[in-house]
């Protein structure tokens, strides 16, 4: 259902329930199709109740004295490195703070009076943002003596609060996480400090590098549980602790194992996990380096695995595509970090085992989803989202994907299919987040019963390069295979697709429908203005920089509103949709994308 209000580019977007429902995924038609079963997930959860059952307990026995004494050792007296850190910092944030107000993790806090510490935070994400520090280069960016006397007194405040094991604020991704920002933004308020409050500051941070040693493998599977692992090396590094250096060494070349993938993507599917991945790598090399550590040869072969990868999720304006989770990040982070790769490997047309096709011609890039849904726990934060794509003329983005939030009540609405660039069957995802209930609570929201088989071909001849693909997703519920072509031309003025739904076997065929409706997604992105054009089947699209494309389909084409988040927050943007209706028989639907006068 599509938004029935529009919102100023100031507005507040207080219309997030109404933009949500504009992307959810209910069934159109009924009977609605049977969900897919959890019973395979049983046995894993089975486990994660065996492992994780005493967690409560543990918890409890790590906030004690017989567990603190487990602790003690040498205590560093400084930081004998400080890496550099090329994330944004927000001159205005810091300025928020000095006036008691904290932006963080997308929330926001206004604290007047007492301790932002001891106010009742907005969501878990603020949480684990708060206690990771976050705050702090925003502080080191302001660099006034301000700065510097709230940086001490948040520390102060935190250490007063927190300086024996508490959760969330010592799980091992939040240790890691404030141990990247004291040591990389710490140096401003740590120089010159009281030696009594160091002390407690240095007991404080041997204490979370030793829990982070023993915890690290419990961190949730993924990207977080590999920053762990840095951090823990970073631990050692900084703070001059042998012992830690090389555990967290060994846990790292674990991970890179597991989840790196031979042409160096993220095994979460995500561009966004990969720049995170490669900035904890690139901050442990550098760190490795300036300590006169030997860097393993595992870990610069990472590098110059996902360097390339990361180069390849990029479009126009620098920044990364919006696939699986992952947002667009900010073009000037990405080209910090490409700027400390040495081998400057550069992208190709097909990521085989990331299961991604690039299209680039002229001006123009195309990143199109041709995999399957993460394994295991790597599909927590995965969406419905296989055969999307997003297309770029010059710096403007044009087609996007709706991008991902850390908002709960948008993170449904945006894994769902119906938010990304692609074809939605009778309102339906293509693959399905676990529902709320015991499965979830032990395994996570992960994306399951999407599709089991996608196959594609890429043909590159003088006259362009042209990607075809499928995916069964759509077969279990309704019989029903979805192909998609597009192709650019050599100049990169014309894009040109077809979107086909065909019969699968006869095996598949009792759960089909007689009719089901369907839908093709173009969801724009908000700086692009639309307009319909005289005649059936045309929409006109106006970039920020005057250069106009017209889009052409077959089929009942209209202009619908949506929503965008892979900037940050939320802004309002519209959509061009292709609906039809599909029965026993093969549905094809054309369309074409073209530089205005190139024709």
């Amino acid at each position: 259902m599509p938004l029935t209000s529009r919102a100023s580019a100031g507005d507040d977007l207080s219309v997030i329930d109404e933009a949500a429902d504009s992307l959810a995924v209910e069934p159109a038609l009924a009977p609605a199709p049977r969900k897919p079963s959890t019973i395979g997930l049983w046995p894993e959860a089975a486990r994660n109740i065996a492992v994780h059952g005493f967690d409560p307990v543990f918890a409890w026995f790590r906030r004690g004295l017989v567990y603190r004494s487990t602790l003690r050792g040498p205590v560093p007296d400084r930081v004998i490195y400080h890496p550099q850190d090329p994330r944004t910092r927000r001159l205005d944030d810091a300025d928020q703070m000095f006036r008691g107000r904290f932006h963080l993790a997308g929330s926001t806090l206004d604290v007047k009076e007492g301790s932002v510490f001891d106010q009742k935070l907005p969501d878990a994400n603020f949480a684990a943002a708060l206690h990771s520090f976050e705050w702090l280069k925003h502080l080191e960016a302001a660099g006034s003596e301000s700065a510097r006397d709230l940086a001490q007194k948040l520390t102060a405040d935190w250490l007063v609060r927190y300086a024996r094991y508490s959760e969330p604020a010592w799980s091992p991704e939040i240790i890691s996480a404030r141990f990247y920002n004291l040591f990389s933004h710490g140096r401003f308020f740590l120089h010159g400090s009281d030696v009594m409050w160091r002390s407690k500051l240095f007991v404080s941070l041997r204490n979370q590098a030793r829990v982070l040693a023993r915890r690290m493998r419990q961190a949730p599977d993924g990207i977080v549980r590999f920053e762990s692992a840095a951090g823990l090396v970073l631990a050692g590094l900084c703070l001059s602790d042998a012992r830690n250096t090389d555990q967290g060494i060994g846990q790292l070349d674990i991970e890179i194992a597991r989840q790196i993938l031979p042409d160096g993507g993220h095994i979460d599917r995500s561009p966004e996990s990969l720049l995170r991945a490669f900035f904890a790598l690139t901050m442990v090399q550098q760190a490795m380096e300036a300590t006169h550590r030997q860097v393993p040869d595992s870990f610069r072969a990472a590098r110059d695995r996902m360097a390339p990868m990361i180069r390849f999720f990029r479009l126009g304006d620098g920044g990364l595509a919006c696939f699986n989770g992952g947002n667009q990040c900010d073009p000037r982070v990405v080209s910090a970090l490409l700027a400390a790769d040495d081998a400057k490997g550069m992208p190709f047309g097909h990521a085989r085992y990331s299961a991604y096709q690039r299209l680039a011609a002229g001006r123009s890039f195309v990143l199109m989803d041709t995999g399957i849904a993460p394994p295991g726990a790597f599909a927590s934060h995965a969406h419905a989202g296989c055969l999307s794509f997003e297309m770029s003329s010059g710096p403007h983005r044009v087609i996007v994907n709706c991008g991902a939030s850390h908002d709960e009540q948008w993170e449904a609405a945006l894994r769902a299919t119906a938010a990304h660039s692609t074809l939605t069957l009778a309102d339906t995802s293509s693959g399905m987040v676990l529902p709320e209930g015991l499965v979830r609570d032990l395994l996570g929201p992960r994306l399951y019963a999407g599709p089991n088989n996608v196959e594609t071909q890429r043909d590159e001849t003088p006259h362009g390069v042209m990607v075809e693909a499928w995916h069964d997703g759509y077969a279990g519920r309704f019989g029903m295979a979805h192909e998609r072509r597009i192709a650019l031309s050599p100049k990169g003025i014309v894009m040109t697709g077809s979107d086909r739904l065909v019969p699968v076997e006869r095996k598949h065929r009792k759960a089909a429908r007689e009719t089901a409706r369907f839908a093709i997604r173009f969801h724009i992105h908000p700086d692009v203005k639309l307009s319909l054009a005289q005649g059936v089947g045309t929409v006109l699209l106006k970039l920020p920089n005057g250069e106009g494309w017209r889009f052409r389909a077959s089929g009942d084409l209209v202009i619908e509103e949506s929503i965008y988040c892979g900037g940050g927050a939320p802004r309002r943007a519209e959509q061009i949709v292709i609906y039809g209706s599909v029965g026993q028989e093969t549905v094809e639907c054309d369309w074409a994308l073209e530089l205005a006068g190139s024709s």
